[in-house]
C-alpha cells in the first residue's frame, strides 16, 4: 500500500478520486463494538468481499463484513471501471502452464464475471452508470495480429462478440491516430465502481447482512468457530473469508496474515479525471461512448464518465508507492493518445493498489477447513472478484468443484522474495515496455 493510502486509511477516509467525489451513498457504518456471532466473517468491504457477502445472504445465511476502512476503500473504489472478460493470463498461456482440464474449467468462467455485475445491477437497481463495450487497442503490428488471435481464442470458449477493427475501422471508437487497430468486446463495458460495490453492500444490507467499517482484522484465531477479532470487538464464526487483497494488512493496527504475503506483491496504478468536456469534443475522443486499454504491457486505458470527464489510467508502480505527482506521470500518456487536450484542466488524480501474483492468476484457496481467500487478480479485479464471491458460495454451500479448478493452481513466490520482487519486476516491465515500443 502506497503511504499516502496509508495516511487516508489512518484518518479513516476514501482516497481523493472523482469516484469519491460523485458517489451515490455516503453513509458511514458504525465500527464493531463488542461480540457478535455469525455463519460467516468476511474480511474485507470490496468486490470480493461484498460478492461473497450477498451470495452467501441470498443463501441464507448470517454475514458479516468488516472493513479496515469504508466500503470499496481499496482498488474496488479506485480503479478504472472497465468490465474487461478474462484473467490477465489467456486461456492458451493457462493450457500451456496448468493442462487442458485446467484451461477447461477456467475457460468455461472466464465471461461469467461479467454477467455477474450485469445480474446484480439489474435485480438491485444499481445505479453505476454501466455502459456496453469495451476496446482493446493495438499500438503496432505485432499487437494487431495477436488481437486476431486473441478473437480466434475466446471464439473456442464460445465467446463469440468480438469484432475486429482495421486501421480505418477502429476510428469509428476512437479519435487517435495513436494505433494500428483494435478488437471490439461488444459483451464488455464500464462503469462507475465505487457506487457499484456500495449498490452491492446496500443490497447485502437489505438481505440481513451487516457491515461494520472501521473495523480492521486485529487477529484470527483459528478453530469452531473461528474468532475475528478488531480493536472494538470480535466475530464468532462458523466460516471466515478473507478479501483484503493488496490492502490485507497494510493499515495501522491490521492483522496480516503472512500465508498470503509470500506469493503475492502489491502494486499501484493511477489516474486522472479531466475538467467536463463539452459533448462535441468528448464525442470526437469516444464516438460511441466505449471504453479502452491498449495492448502495451505497461497498458494505457481511459473512458468517459457521465458527465464526460476523460477518466485516464496507466503504468505500474511496483511496491504500491504513489509517484510524487500523479499528474505529471498521467498527462504525457493522455496526450500521446490525444494531443488536442494540452489545454485541458486535470481535476482529479488518484492512485489504487492491486494484488499480482507471479503466474498473473488469481489464488483461490483454503488456510483451513474453515477459512477461505481469494486474491492476487493482477489487473483484472472488476470482472473476477465477482466470480470469486460466487465460488465461494458454492464452496461454503459444499459444491467445490469450480472453486477447486482455481486452488489447484501453483502460485511461486517471487524470486528473492519480496525484497527483490520490486526491482526485478521493474527491470522485467522496462524490457517488455521497450519491445512495445520498439514493436516487437
Amino acid at each position: 500500500m502506497s503511504s499516502n493510502s496509508n495516511s487516508q486509511a489512518a484518518r479513516g477516509e476514501h482516497a481523493a478520486s472523482w469516484y469519491v467525489a460523485s458517489m451515490n451513498d455516503r453513509r458511514e457504518r458504525a465500527r464493531l463494538d463488542g461480540t457478535v456471532s455469525a455463519d460467516v466473517c468476511v474480511i474485507g468491504a470490496g468486490f470480493t468481499g461484498i460478492s461473497a457477502a450477498l451470495h452467501l445472504a441470498e443463501q441464507g445465511h448470517r454475514v458479516v463484513v468488516l472493513e479496515a476502512v469504508r466500503i470499496g476503500f481499496g482498488a474496488s473504489g479506485r480503479n478504472g471501471g472497465q468490465i474487461v472478460n478474462s484473467y490477465s493470463r489467456d486461456m492458451d498461456v493457462i493450457e500451456a502452464h496448468y493442462g487442458a482440464e485446467t484451461a477447461r474449467a477456467l475457460g468455461n468462467m472466464a465471461f461469467e464475471g461479467n454477467r455477474i455485475i450485469r445480474e446484480r445491477v439489474a435485480q438491485y437497481a444499481i445505479d453505476c452508470d454501466l455502459k456496453d463495450g469495451n476496446l482493446f487497442a493495438a499500438c503496432n503490428e505485432r499487437q494487431f495480429r495477436a488481437l486476431r488471435e486473441h478473437q480466434q481464442l475466446w471464439a473456442r470458449y464460445g465467446h463469440d462478440r468480438l469484432e475486429l477493427l482495421g486501421p480505418d475501422e477502429y476510428r469509428r471508437e476512437i479519435g487517435s491516430n495513436r494505433y494500428r487497430g483494435a478488437l471490439l468486446d461488444h459483451s464488455g463495458g464500464h462503469l462507475h465502481p465505487l457506487n457499484l460495490v456500495q449498490g452491492q453492500a446496500r443490497a447485502l444490507e437489505s438481505l440481513g447482512g451487516r457491515i461494520f467499517e472501521h473495523s480492521p482484522m486485529s487477529e484470527l484465531l483459528h478453530g469452531q468457530p473461528a474468532v475475528v477479532r478488531t480493536p472494538g470487538g470480535e466475530v464468532h464464526a462458523e466460516r471466515v473469508v478473507i478479501a483484503g487483497n493488496a490492502y490485507l494488512g497494510q493499515g495501522p493496527g491490521q492483522h496480516s496474515v503472512p500465508e498470503l504475503l509470500q506469493r503475492s506483491m502489491p502494486c499501484s496504478t493511477q489516474m486522472i479525471a479531466t475538467e467536463p468536456l463539452d459533448e462535441a469534443r468528448a464525442r470526437a475522443l469516444l464516438p460511441t461512448d466505449r471504453c479502452v486499454e491498449d495492448c502495451n504491457y505497461l497498458l494505457d486505458y481511459y473512458r468517459l464518465s457521465r458527465e464526460r470527464r476523460l477518466i485516464y489510467g496507466g503504468g505500474v508502480s511496483y511496491g504500491g508507492h504513489d509517484p510524487a505527482s500523479i499528474e505529471a506521470v498521467i498527462r504525457p500518456k493522455l496526450l500521446e493518445t490525444f494531443p488536442e487536450l494540452s489545454d485541458v484542466r486535470i481535476d482529479h488524480a488518484w492512485s489504487g493498489a492491486f494484488l499480482m501474483t507471479l503466474n498473473r492468476l488469481p489464488q483461490f484457496g483454503r488456510l483451513n477447513d474453515n477459512v477461505y481467500y481469494a486474491q492476487g487478480y493482477s489487473g483484472h479485479g472488476v470482472t473476477c472478484a465477482h466470480l470469486a464471491g460466487r465460488l465461494i458460495g458454492e464452496v461454503i454451500r459444499g459444491e467445490s468443484q469450480r472453486f477447486d479448478a482455481f486452488a489447484g493452481i501453483p502460485h511461486l513466490p517471487f524470486p528473492g522474495g519480496r525484497r527483490f520482487a520490486v526491482p526485478l519486476s521493474a527491470l522485467g516491465a522496462w524490457y517488455y515496455a521497450l519491445r512495445d515500443r520498439l514493436g516487437i
